[in-house]
């Protein structure tokens, strides 16, 4: 499969800032035509990257105050190794975090879904749970909201999806985690978010917004949740976001059956 994915971030500084950008494909795939640049006011800045144990490429940057364009641009070919998970990992994505609140909805899960023994079945039926429960409302959600404050609100965008599929996951035992991705084909276009649960020794992708077909997906960043996720971080000073364009398209977009226990490579 051959993706090109694309993006923009537009911020205006208004005080000198430690920036991190999680914008670029991470490193297990094979890219080329890559660019990653940052221009305040027209001139060039100087980053570097922090890559991290699951192949996220952070990259960070110091910008003064003033008019901030950052842009990502690359050619993917092929696919890439589907990616493994240690006893550490799958400890550390068996418990609770700050926005996939499995302690709390730990209940809920086991009532909705106790006696579902299969693996293919409990992910597709936590995806279509979610997706019949929520209404993807653009804006509708602020970004301290958790897991429990999405299903209370009964709406969100693809991030709360993502932290609800991984909350209830982890409520049935099942280490679950969140990825930020590109997604040919998702509409309107933006990065997305979908959850991964570890089953038959595989991370498999959970979307329940079914947006995007998941085998299309690129992978950015990895982790908990929408902590360790962020396209942008701001360390330190202040940023206001101004713009965000992104494209992502695909030779081809398969059809996505939820039953299928699909991989993000």
């Amino acid at each position: 499969m051959q993706r090109d994915v694309s993006s923009r971030i537009v911020l205006d500084v208004t005080e000198p800032a430690d920036l991190v950008f999680a914008i670029a494909a991470a490193d297990q795939y094979a890219t080329s035509d890559e660019s990653f640049t940052a221009d305040l006011d027209g001139e060039s800045l100087d980053w570097h990257v922090v890559s991290d144990a699951h192949g996220t490429r952070q990259h960070r940057l110091s910008s003064g105050t003033g008019r901030l364009t950052v842009s990502y641009t690359a050619h993917i070919d092929g696919e890439a190794p589907t990616a493994d998970a240690s006893e550490a990992d799958l400890l550390i994505y068996s418990r609770p975090s700050r926005y996939a609140e499995s302690d709390a909805l730990a209940p809920t899960a086991a009532g909705e879904f106790a006696g579902i023994d299969d693996p293919a079945e409990l992910l597709a039926s936590v995806s279509s749970w979610v997706g019949t429960r929520l209404r993807y409302v653009s804006g509708s959600s602020l970004p301290t909201d958790g897991a429990t404050r999405t299903l209370l609100a009964r709406q969100g965008v693809c991030r709360d999806y993502a932290h609800l599929c991984v909350a209830l996951l982890r409520g049935m035992g099942v280490p679950a985690r969140m990825a930020a991705v590109y997604a040919p084909g998702v509409m309107p276009m933006d990065f997305h978010a979908v959850a991964e649960a570890w089953i038959d020794d595989a991370w498999c992708a959970v979307d329940a917004t079914t947006l995007a077909p998941r085998s299309s997906l690129v992978r950015i960043a990895t982790g908990r949740d929408a902590a360790d996720t962020a396209f942008l971080t701001v360390m330190s000073g202040r940023a206001d976001l101004v713009d965000v364009e992104v494209t992502a398209t695909a030779d081809v977009l398969p059809h996505d059956d939820i039953t299928q226990l699909v991989s993000i490579s």
